[in-house]
C-alpha cells in the first residue's frame, strides 16, 4: 500500500550512494533529547579514492547530511562504518510526533539487516506485521506477505515513528566520526553551480558555516531546500486524519487493514503492544476543522458507519478522547534538477 510504504531509501544507501559518494570526492514534539555523540575523530581513515577540492582541502568533513530523519541518519551510519567523516545538522533533536511512516515492509526489514540496523526496531515495542486483511462491503479476505522462504523474524514492523528515528540517531552517533547537531540550515553555499557546504544557525543561535565535497539534502517532504534541487510538481490529493485506538484488537492479529470505504480507504495498524492507529484517507486539501468540531462530526456520521463491528467501540472512543491529528497526503513525483556535489534524498 503505498499510504504505509517506508521511503525506498535503504536500497540506495548501501550501493548506489557509496558510490556515488566515491566519485563525487531535509508536528508537535516530545521532550527528551537524543544521547548525541559529537566529538569528532581526526584520526578516522579516509579512502584513498577520495580527493578534496583545493576550496574544501581544510574541511575536516567528508559529507554534510542536512536532516536526521530515517533517510539522513541511515545514511550517516553507513558512511560514517565506511571511514567516511559526517556532519549531520537536525533542526530539532527531541523525539517527532508523526502519524505516518509508521509501518515498515518485509523488504524494508531485511534492509535494516543489511545496513546493520535491525536493532533499531526491537527495542521500540514494534510490532511484526505478515500481511494485510481487505474489507468491502462487510466481507473480509486475508493477504499474507510471501515470507515462506525467509527467517521466522522476517516480517513487516509497525511502530511509533518517532521511536525508530531516535533510534536510529543514536545508531548513527554511536560511530566517532559521525557530528550530530542540532541546528538550522538556512542556506546551500553555491559557487559557480556547485554546492560547496551550508550555513546554518546552532541550538544558541550562533551562524556558522561549514563545508564538504557533498551535501546530501535529507530533510523531508517540506524541505526548505528541495525546489534548489529538484523542480517538483508538488499536488495534494488528500489529508489523512490520525487517531489512536486503545483497548482493542484487531480482528486479524499482526495485519495492517484496509477498509475499501466511501470515499477513500481507512487504514488500521498496531504501533505498540496497546495501541491501534487509524488513518482516514479525506479527500481535497480542504477538510473538516477539528478546531470547531467539525471533524468529529464527520467522523462520526460519514467514517463511523463503515468501521468494522470489532473496532467500532475503540474508533468512537478515540473520536470523543480528541487526539484528532492531521497530515496531508503529498504526491510529488521525481523531477531532479542534478547539482554538483549535492544530492536530494528521501520525500
Amino acid at each position: 500500500m503505498v499510504y504505509l510504504l517506508m521511503p525506498m531509501f535503504v536500497a540506495l544507501i548501501a550501493s548506489t550512494l557509496g558510490v556515488l559518494f566515491l566519485q563525487c570526492s531535509g508536528g508537535k514534539k516530545k521532550s527528551g533529547d537524543v544521547s548525541m555523540k559529537i566529538q569528532r575523530n581526526e584520526c578516522s581513515k579516509r579512502s584513498e579514492n577520495v580527493t578534496l577540492p583545493a576550496e574544501v582541502a581544510g574541511s575536516t568533513t567528508d559529507i554534510i547530511i542536512v536532516g536526521a530523519g530515517v533517510a539522513g541518519s541511515a545514511l550517516a551510519y553507513t558512511l560514517a562504518k565506511d571511514g567516511r567523516r559526517v556532519h549531520v545538522i537536525e533542526r530539532d533533536l527531541t523525539e517527532p510526533d508523526r502519524i505516518v511512516g509508521e509501518l515498515l515492509q518485509p523488504g524494508g526489514y531485511l534492509k535494516l539487516i543489511e545496513l546493520g540496523l535491525e536493532g533499531c526496531v526491537n527495542t521500540i515495542d514494534a510490532q511484526q506485521v505478515f500481511g494485510y486483511a481487505l474489507y468491502k462491503d462487510g466481507k473480509s479476505n486475508k493477504v499474507s506477505y510471501p515470507l515462506e522462504n525467509f527467517n521466522s523474524d522476517v516480517a513487516g514492523r509497525s511502530f511509533h515513528n518517532g521511536r525508530l528515528i531516535q533510534r536510529m540517531r543514536e545508531k548513527a552517533a554511536s560511530q566517532s566520526n559521525v557530528r550530530l547537531e542540532q541546528g538550522s540550515v538556512t542556506s546551500l553555499i553555491e559557487e559557480k553551480g556547485i554546492i560547496k557546504g551550508v550555513t546554518y544557525k546552532t541550538k544558541i543561535g550562533q551562524e556558522l558555516t561549514t563545508y564538504a565535497p557533498l551535501t546530501a539534502v535529507c530533510d523531508g517532504c517540506c524541505s526548505n531546500f528541495r525546489r534548489s534541487l529538484s523542480k517538483p510538481n508538488v499536488e495534494i490529493p488528500s489529508c489523512f486524519v490520525g487517531l489512536i485506538l486503545e483497548n482493542c484488537e484487531l480482528p486479524y492479529k499482526n495485519h495492517g487493514h484496509v477498509i475499501l470505504a466511501d470515499p477513500l480507504p481507512i487504514l488500521f495498524y498496531p504501533i505498540s503492544s496497546t495501541e491501534i492507529r487509524c488513518l482516514v484517507d479525506v479527500p481535497g486539501q480542504k477538510i473538516p476543522s477539528v478546531k470547531n468540531g467539525e471533524m468529529t462530526d464527520y467522523l462520526k456520521t460519514m467514517v463511523a458507519p463503515q468501521i468494522p463491528r470489532e473496532l467500532f467501540s475503540a474508533f468512537m472512543s478515540a473520536i470523543d478522547k480528541g487526539n484528532i491529528r492531521t497530515m496531508t497526503n503529498r504526491s510529488m513525483p521525481a523531477a531532479p534538477s542534478p547539482t554538483p556535489d549535492a544530492l536530494l534524498l528521501g520525500h
